[in-house]
């Protein structure tokens, strides 16, 4: 199996103060789907007063090309009604909901509990089964939260063992505040990936620009084979903290995974240009 690289302009654009005209938020988009990416997480369907940054999360998809690009589509959601926005847009591959193993933190980012959220899964699964798409699931607080919540890696098999049951075969491993060391991605993720052979994980870290390579390379010595990542390090997650760790930056995973002499089949020149264009967008 051939990596995976998920390009997360929608992680990347979320915190930003200032709101981003649609057109430029499509015109990065669609450079960004032309560099061969396996998925794009391009928007979000939430409360626009959550995040009012991508509340043109659908004006924006009516001006994405799809014709000539091999990337799929993923938007994030927060709870079902957000799923029925979502699965409307045939356009969308995957529905992306975040699963907080920390309580505190599924309280902040989708106001409900844990075994709310649990439901929310089962339902969006069920929707997502009825409308053709699939739904990835982040077990956001992967690797620890600063809320003093019970963490553990009993406790994200348990998660891991009930989701599966569910038929869920998408999950993310997230690190959501950058916490992650190298040796906790070695223990955890060999272990997921040995129990539960019929699910795809993949790893979203956050990081700090200088605290990014240990992470990566433990991910992928341990077998990990789907990176979350956003061009330049963009972003971060706006309901963890009040600063923002930004993601792993595109480039600095490229740069890895040739030196690991890895076939990445990106059109570097389209992804030139996006970084070019970027500055549009961030500034």
């Amino acid at each position: 199996m051939n990596i995976k690289i998920t390009e997360c302009p929608r992680d990347a654009m979320q915190g930003l103060h200032d709101f981003v005209p649609t057109a430029i938020k499509a015109a990065y988009i669609n450079l960004l789907l032309q560099v061969g990416f396996d998925t794009i997480d391009f928007g979000s369907f939430v409360s626009a007063k959550a995040i009012p940054q991508l509340q043109d999360t659908a004006e924006a998809l009516q001006k994405l090309d799809m014709s000539s690009t091999r990337s799929k589509l993923l938007a994030i959601i927060a709870n079902y009604r957000g799923a029925e926005e979502a699965v409307k847009h045939e356009e969308i591959t995957y529905l992306g909901y975040p699963f907080s193993i920390s309580e505190t933190f599924q309280l902040r980012n989708t106001n409900t509990t844990l075994p709310q959220a649990f439901d929310n899964v089962k339902r969006i699964k069920e929707l997502c089964q009825a409308s053709n798409k699939q739904l990835l699931v982040y077990l956001s607080m992967g690797f620890g939260n600063p809320y003093g919540d019970e963490w553990g890696t009993g406790i994200i098999e348990q998660w891991t063992e009930r989701l599966t049951r569910e038929g869920i075969i998408n999950i993310a491993l997230a690190d959501t505040i950058g916490i992650a060391e190298a040796e906790q991605i070695s223990g955890i993720y060999p272990d997921l990936c040995n129990k539960f052979p019929e699910t795809e994980f993949g790893i979203h870290l956050h990081s700090t620009p200088n605290s990014w390579q240990p992470k990566i390379d433990a991910a992928y010595k341990s077998g990990c084979k789907r990176f979350d990542v956003a061009l330049k390090g963009y972003g971060g997650c706006p309901m963890a903290a009040d600063d923002l760790t930004g993601n792993i930056a595109t480039e600095n995973l490229i740069a890895y995974l040739q030196s690991q002499n890895e076939p990445l089949q990106l059109n570097l020149t389209k992804f030139q240009e996006a970084m070019d264009y970027s500055a549009k967008v961030f500034g």
